[in-house]
């Protein structure tokens, strides 16, 4: 049986796959932001979000994060991550920390 925090976090990742800012920052709350672990906020809000990653999208249109793995522990998803800027690219493993306020994103932390 799914988690619906995992479906959404699953949700986010496809609408990253496809280059759909929009989308995306629709799953997050108004206040939502984007930050290293525990440390710098790197989007803040969901306007930040979006330009953000409008921006990233245009300096690596082919840019994909494939799902490993994913845990859900009450109202945090964690997904390990590969991520590649292009098919020929380089590549990185990131482990994304996804903490919901109700059914919505409200903060996303990267460990790289």
């Amino acid at each position: 049986m799914s988690d619906p925090r995992i479906d959404t976090a699953h949700r986010m990742i496809a609408l990253y796959n496809d280059q759909d800012a929009d989308g995306y920052v629709a799953l997050m709350t108004e206040d939502a932001c984007e930050a290293t672990y525990r440390g710098a906020v790197l989007r803040d809000g969901r306007e930040g979000v979006r330009s953000g990653l409008k921006a990233m999208f245009e300096q690596y249109p082919q840019n994909r994060a494939d799902i490993m793995s994913s845990y859900v522990l009450g109202d945090t998803v964690v997904l390990h991550e590969t991520v590649a800027r292009a098919p020929d690219g380089d590549q990185f493993e990131v482990m994304s920390i996804y903490s919901f306020s109700g059914d919505q994103v409200d903060r996303v932390e990267f460990i790289r």
